[in-house]
């Protein structure tokens, strides 16, 4: 993706490019993100079900836990390839973003307290949560990289 402006005509705020800002509260969401994760998904899976928790065993959670983080750690090498031969780097953060967006409304999703069972929700939003990093993730420094004059 070609860049509109160059670095050295970028607009500047403490003596940074104004959108360095902007990613960076942009990301530190998404970490906020990951990292609430990494902490609630195991707590959440094995609290009682009287405390809103489903109630696994801890082996159980473990298991889906260790599944999330490996696949949170893989699915980068997929979002750099995409940005880097179909979408670019700017297209593919913005969308790895919404979809982050999306597994979060789809992990509440599954907890709403109806007659019938949402847990496809949860599924559903881990991968959602997954491929959104995955996005995401390795595309950030790349467009940090471009506001920089060599």
């Amino acid at each position: 993706m070609e860049n509109k402006g160059s670095a050295e005509n970028q607009k500047q705020l403490l003596g940074h490019p104004v959108g360095l800002f902007v990613l960076f509260f942009t990301e530190m969401w998404e970490r906020f993100s990951y990292y609430g994760m990494r902490i609630l998904l195991v707590l959440f899976l094995t609290s009682k079900l009287i405390d809103g928790g489903w109630e696994w065993s801890r082996k159980e959670a473990m298991i889906l836990f260790g599944w999330y983080v490996m696949l949170i750690y893989i699915m980068p090498l997929l979002g750099g390839w995409v940005a880097d031969n179909k979408w670019g780097h700017v297209k593919t953060v913005i969308v790895g973003a919404v979809i982050i967006t999306l597994g979060h409304a789809s992990l509440a999703l599954a907890d709403l307290p109806l007659e019938m069972d949402l847990k496809f929700f949860f599924y559903i939003g881990l991968l959602l949560l997954v491929v959104g990093t995955g996005f995401f993730k390795p595309n950030m420094s790349s467009i940090i990289s471009k506001m920089y004059p060599p």
